[in-house]
């Protein structure tokens, strides 16, 4: 099971005995035939048993670089209100990140916005493999089987991932309330919804802001973009969504201006060129 943060200063990942891939994500049920599924890689900052706090002192856990603060009630909020399926990592992005290719030298950070991560310093091509198998791929098989669902039921479903980023990067204010990354290549949801939060004229909106969409290889990329679905990723500037009210503000939000965009149905196809398999 996974638990609390604890404190291990030593840093030693020392690995669980028998992990079950239920400790890789949370699948929150949903209708299939909504056409929309929700994505949380950054869900918790949580680590498996057996990891302690990978050698950083637990208030290096509670930052942005253990997980996407505030994300997690968003993400619950959005799905329970429109009743769409959702699925949210859990375990720490330190552990490994499902958001990044399986060849990105950031998929375990050694150093991570000036800490250093000691658990992740010295780890041997075994370990990796672990916690590959172990975490990222059985997170990502289940987005494949829940989309697989959808269409086998008729549906192609778009895709809505949910990040939080900091107020502030190295000393510099971002002006950005939220901001959608998305892929040139597909257009449809994106900027639909890009236009549906600007409508809201005390929302400054970031497009591919604060961040460029089309990370290869990235959680989108790989099921959203590379499948021909409708993808978008929001990106919700954490001092948002640091309490409560913050969240309730941008699930209320979220839950105003999805359901009319949804209407489309030009987004519940695949990208011309693609098939129901997701090939070219």
């Amino acid at each position: 099971m996974l638990k609390e943060i604890e404190t291990d200063m030593a840093g030693t990942a020392a690995r669980p005995g028998a992990a079950g891939v239920e400790e890789s994500f949370e699948i929150l049920e949903g209708e299939t035939g909504s056409g929309l599924i929700l994505l949380c890689d950054h869900a918790t900052n949580r680590l498996p048993e057996g990891y302690g706090t990978l050698g950083l002192p637990p208030s290096e856990l509670k930052r942005h670089i253990g997980y996407d603060i505030g994300v997690d009630g968003v993400t619950r909020g959005v799905a329970a209100r429109l009743g769409v399926p959702a699925i949210l990592s859990r375990f720490s992005r330190l552990l490994i990140d499902p958001n990044r290719g399986l060849d990105d030298p950031t998929l375990i950070m050694r150093l991570s916005d000036g800490a250093i991560v000691p658990g992740n310093a010295n780890i041997d091509e075994c370990e990796r493999r672990y916690r590959i198998d172990t975490y990222y791929r059985p997170y990502h098989d289940m987005i494949g089987a829940l989309i697989a669902r959808c269409v086998d039921c008729g549906v192609v479903p778009v895709l809505l991932s949910i990040h939080s980023f900091t107020p502030r990067w190295k000393g510099v204010p971002r002006p950005w309330h939220g901001g959608i990354l998305w892929q040139r290549e597909d257009p449809r949801f994106a900027v639909p919804l890009i236009a549906a939060l600007a409508e809201d004229s005390s929302l400054v909106v970031g497009d591919n802001e604060p961040y460029s969409g089309g990370l290869a290889g990235d959680t989108l990329d790989r099921h959203g973009t590379g499948r021909g679905l409708a993808n978008a990723l929001l990106e919700i500037r954490q001092d948002l969504i640091q309490d409560t009210d913050g969240i309730n503000s941008w699930i209320n939000r979220l839950c105003e201006v999805l359901p009319p965009l949804l209407n489309d149905k030009g987004l519940f196809e695949f990208r011309p060129g693609f098939d129901r398999d997701g090939r070219q």
